[in-house]
This record gives structure tokens, sequence and C-alpha cells, in this order.
């Protein structure tokens, strides 16, 4: 498990701070629509339906494994193609399906996001843990303005293994939003190696637990 958390809480704090992002999401989503670009769909692009053809066995997978930790994951029913737009480590544009090839654990954040703050070094441990070439722990910060501030927190914090993704425009929170897969943040997702939507979760979770290992073992069909 992860020492050191940016706001000193305990991983088993994590559900009463899902809670409470449960009770201000509406807030949240009202600064989403309000500094948000366009129509929301500025992250989304297209995909082709029969690429999920043989996605719902991972499907069911996820669902077997979404429990402890990790219970909060819902399995997509059915898994349907979701492919996302924001900047990769370069500051270049990228959709998701340039990550195609390995599973890929998305998670939606923002350093004023208290609950995405708590969970960040989580996430860089699992992608300590079990980062690949068939596995990635995408974090897509949404901070609007310049990246320096969330880049600090990386720093200040020592997430030391995730790749810098981002979206200042929130389009692809928008996008996500949309879809009726976040409803506030820190949101994820998981996609599989054919960038199909396996997967979906509002609210924190413990990423460097078991559950979480076994969840993302599972999602990878192995």
């Amino acid at each position: 498990m992860t020492s050191k958390r940016p706001l000193g809480l305990p991983s088993a704090r994590l559900i009463m701070i899902a809670a409470v992002a449960g009770i201000t999401a509406g807030a949240v989503a009202v600064y989403v629509r309000s500094m948000g670009s366009g129509n929301g769909m500025e992250g989304l692009t297209t995909a082709s339906a029969g690429q999920c053809e043989g996605s719902a066995e991972l499907a069911k997978s996820v669902s077997a494994f979404s429990k402890g930790e990790v219970a909060a994951m819902a399995a997509a029913q059915p898994p349907r193609p979701l492919q996302l737009a924001f900047k990769g480590p370069e500051g270049k544009d990228m959709t998701t399906a340039d990550l195609a090839g390995k599973t890929v654990l998305l998670n939606l954040w923002a350093t004023w996001c208290v609950p995405c703050r708590e969970e960040m070094p989580a996430l860089n441990a699992l992608q300590s843990t079990m980062g690949g070439s068939d596995f990635e722990v995408v974090a897509v910060n949404i901070d609007t303005g310049s990246d320096q501030k969330p880049k600090n927190f990386y720093q200040d914090y020592k997430i030391d293994k995730l790749a810098f993704y981002s979206d200042s425009s929130m389009g692809v929170f928008n996008a996500v939003k949309k879809e009726g897969l976040a409803f506030g943040l820190p949101a994820t997702l998981i996609l599989d190696k054919k960038g199909c939507l396996i997967g979906s979760m509002n609210g924190p979770a413990a990423w460097d637990s078991e559950d979480a290992k076994a969840l993302i073992t599972a999602a990878k069909g192995s």
C-alpha cells in the first residue's frame, strides 16, 4: 500500500470521501458546464461498433471482480466502442485509439478535486506494479489553464510512474458525462485492448489494493 497520500488520509476513508463527492457532484457538474467548452463532444471521436464483438466476456470478468475496495466499478452492458480525445505526454493531440493493444484504466482528475488528489498516489502505485506493454493507467488531468499546477502536484507527491495526460478544455470530461459515465470527479473507465468500454466507476478507490489488482488482471483477460 502507498504510505504517502496528498491529504494524509488512510485508504479506508476513501469511501467517506466518495460519499461526500456524491453529495457535491451537482455542484461539480455546474462548474463543468460553466467552464467546459462547446457542446461537450470535443473529447469524443467515433469508432466502429463491430470492434467490440467478443468483449462481453471481459465485461463479465469485471463484474465478477468488482468487490471490496473496487465494488463501485460497474460492468458495461453491453461493451461499446469509446474513443476519447486529449493531450498526450508530449502535449500532442491523441485519442484512446492510440493506446490500442493494451488494457487501459482511464481516470479523469483535477487538482481542485479532493478525492482525486487522495487517490493519485494509489493510481501511481498500480501503474508501478502492473503497468507495461499490456496495461496502462492513463490519468487525464482536466485543470483549466496552464499545466504547471498539476505537474507541480506530480512532483510534490512523487507521482513518478504515471505519464502526464491532459485536457484543459474539459472536452473529455463533458464527452464522458454526455455518455452517462460521469457525474463528477474522479471518474474512471476500463477500456479493453480494442478500445471498448468494459467498466466504469464514479468516485475514488484504493487502486493500490489487492482487490484493484485482481480487477485489472480480470480486465486484461489473464
